[in-house]
């Protein structure tokens, strides 16, 4: 076990702050975000030019380099051995929140590996902010990511929202718009209540809520710009006859594990769920207890 004290001799020791920056609009930047990139030693950044005009545009001198998926391992060790001496280093992404969808989890692990603090700060996410506006579920989410570009890891994940009923939570370019609305019609239908956020936070935000098959012909009839969120109503799916036909429980509730990483107890709920039986059942099954 690791117990962190993120404060605990504050200014005798290195630290890796994690700096969100706004997402469109440079007033949703923090009066602390700016205050630990002006007192940091180092700031990292994914693309230097981005994160350049940021720090021009707040007067923040703090030196600056760059650490992306490509920054050589010779370059992660030096950053880390400062670190280590005691030097306190900021990371930012382009926008929003570091590390969702940008780099940065192997400086992260090494830190934590040898007890470097590291600090989250909260600030500006894309995600939930399309979410709390979006009018769907808020209790239950689940954030996948970019949505994927193959038409079978399309079809796989899209079976995974109806199957479950939580919102799921996409980004995606406005040139594949198109493509991820017909996909979400193929699979889970037409009517299927779908929002889609875009320019959020900028003077062109816009929020489009409604079917599917509504949103597919608006985009196709206006087009759209700008980088998007969308939000599709989870549930409405069973599982296949041939899944429950081909698949024990213990084989059911062990695919659920691996596939959507639940913990044994949620995915014996889950199966029993879809099984349409009592979770005792699946909870026997699964731990080979006799009756």
């Amino acid at each position: 076990m690791q117990r962190q004290k993120s404060f605990e001799d504050e200014g005798n020791r290195g630290a890796l702050y994690l700096v969100p920056t706004p997402i469109g609009n440079l007033e949703d930047m923090t009066f602390r975000a700016v205050r630990i990139l002006q007192e940091a030693d180092m700031i990292l950044a994914e693309d230097t030019r981005q994160t350049l005009k940021l720090l021009t545009h707040f007067e923040i001198d703090t030196p600056l380099t760059s650490y992306h998926e490509h920054t050589h391992s010779d370059k992660q060790e030096q950053l880390f051995a400062s670190l280590e001496a005691g030097e306190v280093m900021a990371m930012v992404s382009d926008a929003g929140m570091p590390l969702i969808n940008d780099p940065g989890h192997p400086l992260v692990k090494r830190c934590l590996e040898v007890g470097v603090p590291v600090i989250a700060l909260p600030g500006a996410n894309a995600a939930l902010t399309a979410l709390i506006a979006s009018g769907m579920d808020q209790e239950r989410f689940t954030y996948y990511g970019f949505f994927p570009r193959q038409t079978k890891m399309r079809q796989e994940i899209l079976e995974q929202v109806g199957m479950r009923e939580e919102t799921a939570i996409f980004y995606e370019s406005p040139y594949r718009i198109k493509d991820l609305l017909k996909a979400t019609i193929q699979v889970l239908g037409a009517n299927r209540s779908v929002v889609l956020a875009r320019e959020l936070t900028k003077r062109f935000e816009e929020y489009m809520r409604g079917s599917a098959e509504d949103l597919l012909l608006a985009v196709a009839e206006q087009g759209i710009k700008g980088e998007c969120v969308v939000l599709i109503a989870g549930g409405g799916l069973e599982a296949s006859s041939q899944l429950a036909a081909d698949l024990s429980y213990k084989e059911h509730v062990e695919q659920l594990m691996q596939q959507e990483h639940l913990t044994s107890k949620e995915a014996i709920k889950q199966v029993a769920q879809l099984r349409s039986v009592r979770k005792q059942v699946v909870y026997q099954a699964y731990h080979e207890l006799g009756e």
